[in-house]
């Protein structure tokens, strides 16, 4: 098998260094896992990852999902043969922070190309209750929810895009003979990401209500930025489960702020948020946090679900 190998200047060793973005190296090996093809190979620890890398290297890359479709993010555990999918690789693409067993495949491998997208934008602490009306519901109601940084930066467009900015920046330097198509294919998606940020500023501008109730706290950072509020029944794990304080806070606030709905998701069990729903006499729906693309997603892509989402929003909170 022809290994292929990567020849990169000192300039642009230096220029990648002082981004944060990592050195590069070549890849010696000869396993025919995700690398040794006469393409830039990426392996990209999730979906969200897994679809910048796919927009921004087009044909020029080939890239592998260490999650399958349908498995939870947060449950991932990485096999043998996917360490030495990393290893074979060109550029691991990873969200350190939110796959811990990721985390450390990408630390103990040899590869030189690691590229952290919690690095290329910044990331926040929240709790089970996020957004614009969170601090004023905190002093009025005496409490404060526990969280840490919150990974889930790709639900944010503005977020989402700062990171493909970065990917490409990487791209550009560890494959330099295609870095013109990086350049232009991430200019394409950026613009793509800047009027999907438009439609949710404009549809979520005028509601009848701000508040929204989810599964888990993914909605964060999207809620922040479009001034509604998160209420989380669980924290940042989707696994975790709510306490019987946090469930009766949830049916008096959902009467307080008009709220209609408690979203769901697919990847995780829906049983809790159905039984609050029909406890408050509240409607149910999926809003999706697109850790994953399966025949249950109201969409093939980011961009398909990202719209099923504001189209959830808007009916939920009444958009005007």
């Amino acid at each position: 098998m022809n290994v292929r190998r990567h020849h990169i200047s000192g300039v642009a060793m230096a220029a990648v260094a002082a981004l944060g973005l990592g050195t590069l190296s070549a890849c010696s090996s000869d396993s025919a896992a995700a690398g040794n093809t006469e393409k830039f190979d990426v392996v990209a620890s999730f979906y969200p990852l897994a679809f910048l890398a796919e927009q921004i290297g087009g044909d020029h890359v080939k890239v592998t999902s260490l999650t399958e479709p349908g498995q939870e993010p947060h449950d991932l555990e990485v096999s043998a043969r996917q360490r030495g999918q990393i290893e074979e690789s060109d550029a691991a693409l990873f969200l350190k922070g939110l796959q811990p067993s990721v985390d450390e495949a990408v630390e103990q491998s040899g590869l030189k190309t690691k590229i952290d997208a919690a690095d290329l934008t910044s990331l926040e602490q929240h709790g089970s209750e996020v957004g614009g009306h969170a601090a004023e519901h905190d002093e009025e109601h005496g409490h404060e929810e526990e969280g840490g940084k919150d990974p889930h930066i790709w639900l944010d467009p503005v977020k989402y895009a700062e990171v493909a900015k970065g990917v490409g920046a990487a791209f550009e330097k560890g494959d330099p003979d295609h870095a013109a198509d990086y350049r232009k294919n991430t200019e394409a998606l950026v613009k793509k990401l800047d009027q999907l940020n438009t439609r949710y500023k404009d549809g979520l501008a005028k509601t009848g209500s701000k508040v929204f109730i989810t599964t888990h706290a993914a909605f964060g950072y999207l809620a922040e930025r479009y001034g509604l509020t998160e209420e989380a029944i669980a924290g940042l794990d989707p696994e975790s489960d709510p306490s019987a304080a946090r469930v009766k806070d949830l049916e008096k606030m959902a009467k307080a702020d008009g709220v209609t709905t408690v979203f769901y998701e697919t990847l995780v069990s829906d049983k809790t948020a159905k039984t609050i729903a029909a406890d408050s006499g509240l409607k149910t729906d999926v809003l999706d946090p697109l850790e994953g693309i399966t025949d249950r997603s109201r969409g093939d892509d980011y961009f398909q679900v990202m719209e099923s989402n504001l189209k959830a929003l808007q009916t939920a909170l009444g958009a005007k």
